[in-house]
């Protein structure tokens, strides 16, 4: 047998043929195909070769491309220029509480410019309600009671680049979350302070973020969520990140955050929330746009949203943050200490498990307690390894209600929210 191409190339433009020429028709990882993957990887041996899953293309083949933001690390990864988005490579994020120059950034429309005095920036609560309100930061600031905590925020589509067939949206891998320190005035003292009115049942969140068309008239993103959730102690309107005023990147000076929820909720630029007596619908709560099926469809079906839900509660995910993908050990190394982060939404994680033979086997990993509500949690655990060559180190959560992570990203859907199959880093040990 002979590859014409590279494995990369390969399977992007026919990964059918791809999988035939490397697998067979049994889907068991041929003797040549298995040394030209070896080859592919340096020359490395594969010791758990017999466990890789037809199709299954290794992560050390994968790649990316780094940009650089003003203000932020240079290793985060580009995804799209208009509107800005960038992700957070999983090594980047092995801070317990992530620094913002490591924050990823998503952006719907464009960057308001910064207003010159934050503390004048002004936010209207209206709708239902008895007592409308207009408020500057600064009396944000003076008449509610200040809070803060250390909360995951994620991206409604992170992992979206696991779906088959793929998505519509941004390739996010793993790096479109973190876990900065915020601090604020509680939502719920503020919408009290309006007066909910007894059909206050939906908010409705406007930012200052001008629409990519230009056209003013036009609103970007306005996202809501059911007032329980609004109403919870843990949801605030933030105007400090890891001690300092909040960056207008990250949507200073004033943003929603509601932890364990979709990013995509977590309005930058706040200027307005609209209490509802319904479900919100504004652009970004309807059709296909941050909804999933409520009954699994056909992955690649074409829908427009029919039988369909609000996206609201991030699912069970974990990365690996140390060693970094694709790290080289010395010769005669037989272990290392792996380590990183796992988080379940609303809910704290029960177990985490990493695998070194494509999941065959598996071990518990150590898990520290997060250190409040909604805050993701350090997981650590020893690796050994029988021999010299090229592994995958793997994790998967379990959250409080035994849920576990997938091996395959399920629950398809045209927009990809959801994704949450394992991580995956590649480990090379030399011989």
């Amino acid at each position: 047998m002979r590859i014409e191409r590279g494995l990369h190339e390969l399977y992007a433009d026919d990964p059918e043929r791809a999988d035939a020429l490397v697998f067979g028709r049994r889907g068991v990882l041929r003797g040549a195909s298995l040394l030209a993957m070896s080859a592919a990887l340096g020359g490395v041996a594969i010791p758990f070769a017999r466990f890789m899953p037809e199709g299954y293309l290794p992560v050390a083949l994968a790649g990316e491309a780094k940009a650089v933001f003003p203000g932020k690390h240079p290793g985060l990864v580009l995804l799209s220029d208009k509107p800005l988005v960038a992700e957070t490579p999983a090594h980047l994020l092995d801070d317990p509480v992530t620094p913002t120059d490591r924050l990823f950034i998503r952006n719907n429309g464009g960057i308001p410019e910064a207003p010159a005095d934050p503390d004048a920036w002004k936010i209207r609560i209206d709708g239902e309600v008895h007592n409308p309100l207009e408020l500057t930061v600064g009396e944000l600031k003076r008449r509610f009671p200040r809070v803060e905590g250390v909360f995951t925020l994620e991206c409604a589509g992170n992992g979206r680049s696991q779906f088959v067939p793929q998505a519509r949206g941004n390739p996010w891998t793993t790096g479109g979350v973190g876990c900065p320190r915020w601090a604020g005035a509680r939502l719920k003292d503020v919408l009290e302070a309006a007066g909910l009115k007894s059909t206050a049942v939906y908010t409705a969140h406007y930012g200052a973020d001008p629409h990519l068309s230009g056209d003013p008239t036009k609103v970007t993103l306005s996202r809501g969520v059911r007032l329980a959730k609004a109403l919870d102690e843990y949801s605030i309107l933030a105007y400090e990140m890891n001690g300092e005023p909040l960056p207008l990147l990250h949507g200073g000076p004033v943003r929603l955050v509601f932890p364990g929820w979709a990013g995509s909720a977590c309005h930058k630029w706040l200027t307005r929330i609209w209490i509802r007596d319904r479900e919100h619908d504004g652009p970004g709560m309807t059709g296909t746009t941050y909804r999933v099926p409520v009954a699994p469809i056909v992955p690649g079906s074409e829908s427009k949203g029919e039988g369909f839900r609000v996206f609201e509660v991030m699912p069970v995910r974990s990365i690996v943050t140390d060693p970094p993908d694709g790290t080289r050990l010395p010769k005669g190394t037989r272990e290392f200490r792996a380590r990183g982060h796992a988080w379940a939404g609303e809910l704290e994680i029960k177990e985490v498990w990493t695998s070194i033979d494509f999941g065959a086997t598996w071990q518990r990993a150590e898990l520290d307690p997060p250190v409040n509500r909604h805050a993701w949690q350090r997981w650590r655990q020893t690796v050994k390894l029988p021999t010299h060559g090229y592994y995958e180190l793997w994790v998967r959560a379990v959250d409080a209600n035994g849920v576990s992570q997938p091996f395959m990203a399920g629950n398809w859907n045209p927009q990809g929210y959801g994704a949450n199959a394992y991580h995956r880093i590649a480990i090379l040990v030399e011989a």
